[in-house]
Parts: C-alpha cells; sequence; structure tokens
C-alpha cells in the first residue's frame, strides 16, 4: 500500500517545531482504557475531547482535539489520536502515538469507512510510543467529518496488522472548537 496524497507526512522539521509539545499527550496510554491527558479538559464532542495546556514559557495556552483508544483484542495495543492547528494557524496536524513494538518500516495505514486512505510513517520514537504525523489537509479533514469510524492499522509484524477503530462521532464538531 503506496502514500496517498491524502494521508503524507509532513514537513517533520517544521510541523515539530510549531506543533503543541508533546507533553500534551498522555503518558502511559497504552496502559490504561482512559489515561488522564496532562492539561485541562475544556469541552467533549463525541468521543473526542478537547485538551489544552500552558507549556512552560509559552505566551498562549495551546489545546489538542484528542481521542485515546485501545484495540479491542489486544488491551495492550493502543492509540492517542490528536489534532491541533500550529501556532501560526497554517497548518493543522493529525500526530498519532502509537505504542512501542510497533514495526516501523511498515508505518501506519489508515482507512475511513472501509475505504484505503494511505499510509503514513513514524518519525520518532520516544518512551511513552511512536509518533506518526501528517498535515491534515482539506480533502482528509471532509473525510473525517463525514465518515463514522477511522480505522488506524499498525503492524507488529510484517504480516500481523492491528486494526483500531477510532470513533469519528463528534469530530467535525470539536474540530470547529479547537481554538
Amino acid at each position: 500500500m503506496g502514500l496517498s496524497p491524502l494521508f503524507r507526512p509532513s514537513i517533520i522539521g517544521v510541523a515539530l517545531a510549531l506543533a503543541l509539545p508533546l507533553g500534551l499527550l498522555p503518558t502511559g496510554a497504552m496502559a490504561q482504557q482512559t489515561p488522564a491527558a496532562p492539561g485541562t479538559v475544556k469541552s467533549n464532542h463525541g468521543a473526542w475531547s478537547i485538551v489544552c495546556d500552558q507549556p512552560a514559557g509559552a505566551s498562549a495556552e495551546q489545546c489538542a482535539l484528542m481521542q485515546n483508544v485501545i484495540a479491542e483484542d489486544r488491551p495492550e495495543v493502543g492509540l492517542s489520536v490528536v489534532v491541533l492547528k500550529t501556532a501560526d494557524r497554517k497548518a493543522k496536524i493529525l500526530r498519532v502515538l502509537a505504542p512501542l513494538g510497533v514495526l516501523l518500516p511498515n508505518g501506519l495505514g489508515l482507512n475511513v469507512d472501509g475505504k484505503d486512505i494511505g499510509r503514513a510513517y513514524f518519525v520518532r520514537c520516544f518512551s511513552d510510543g511512536c509518533y506518526a504525523e501528517v498535515v491534515l489537509e482539506e480533502e482528509l479533514l471532509k473525510t473525517f467529518r463525514s465518515g463514522a469510524t477511522a480505522t488506524f492499522i499498525v503492524f507488529q509484524s510484517p504480516e500481523e496488522g492491528i486494526g483500531i477503530p477510532v470513533d469519528l462521532k463528534g469530530f467535525g464538531e470539536g474540530y470547529d472548537a479547537l481554538p
């Protein structure tokens, strides 16, 4: 499965420099059903929450639209899905935190309502997991707004993909409410 133009990697240096600090993402997201994210939950929109935090040295609060999910048949495999706007408001970022142990060369697959969207590649790993990140372009944003379920696929071996469903209910409302 090749890269679709809808789900292609962002310009990593720019995205990481402008994106929300990694500290807003929950640590231990793989270990529990509903991890407590640092920051404050400002609102809930269906399956999504807007979580805000003011990082040290930042002049303003930063917010992200988030959902944490666990694979139904594999409780040790979960994802944190985060949507944020860059500080300059010129780009939207979709960042997914997958657990350590995923097969990095296979990347992160995505389909929405059974339609293959493509893959994003992991850009970095930290002690809490590995991150895949893409620019959330208008066409993918429309797909998320109109879809019911996004399935993110991580691989633990070249042959074994684990599909983790993410409920898209409330995504559009939450995205519109994101400061």
